[in-house]
């Protein structure tokens, strides 16, 4: 998320938007498919960013599995939330669009919902910021709203949430700009979400 209407929204339902979505069982399998591929290149324990992370239940996951895990957000409630929830991982206040870290340091990538909140014209520097901080070989997941164009929250009161909505074409085509090889981009069983699995 990067706009401040965006972050406000997600930091006044925190508490709300937590009880919304604990339930993790539609994410379990996408989080198994990406542990999968970044197990596969990394030497023993990987080192993942959680980008995007929430209340950092993906981060809990993938600590829980022996990885150095490192979550950003930009909403401060969160990321509260998320050190209570893996205090195993790492956690930092860090706008994904610029992310301080050194190139070529992490294995795995994790974007769950979170890169939608990226406006389009900014999504393919993201991408490539994305692709730099990556190790060869490394693994990109990307889940993002299925769909044209944009559209704004409606779950809250007072939601001022934007997102960005995209094709898997159009994904694709993008990670390809940034430099990502792409291995799949599919929209799930729902219709409503864009997963991407790339490697850098």
């Amino acid at each position: 998320m990067t706009d401040p209407e965006t972050i406000a929204t997600y930091q006044s339902v925190a508490d709300e938007y937590r009880e919304l979505h604990a339930d993790r069982t539609g994410v379990e399998g996408i989080a198994e498919r990406f542990l999968t591929a970044v197990e596969g290149v990394a030497e023993g324990s990987a080192r993942i960013a959680d980008v995007g992370c929430g209340p950092g239940w993906e981060s809990a996951t993938f600590a829980e599995r022996g990885h150095e895990v490192v979550g950003i957000d930009l909403t401060p409630n969160f990321l509260r939330a998320a050190r209570e929830v893996a205090p195993a991982a790492n956690f930092a206040r860090m706008d994904m669009r610029r992310l301080g870290f050194e190139s070529d340091s992490f294995d795995g990538l994790w974007a769950c919902a979170s890169f939608l909140h990226v406006p389009r014209e900014d999504a393919l520097g993201t991408l490539k910021t994305f692709r730099r901080v990556l190790r060869p070989g490394g693994v990109c997941l990307l889940s993002v709203k299925h769909g044209d164009g944009e559209m704004s929250g409606d779950v809250y009161d007072e939601d001022g949430r934007r997102f960005t909505l995209y094709r898997p074409d159009e994904l694709r085509s993008m990670a390809d700009s940034a430099g990502f090889t792409v291995e799949s981009a599919s929209v799930d069983a729902t219709d409503s979400w864009v997963q991407l699995l790339a490697r850098a």
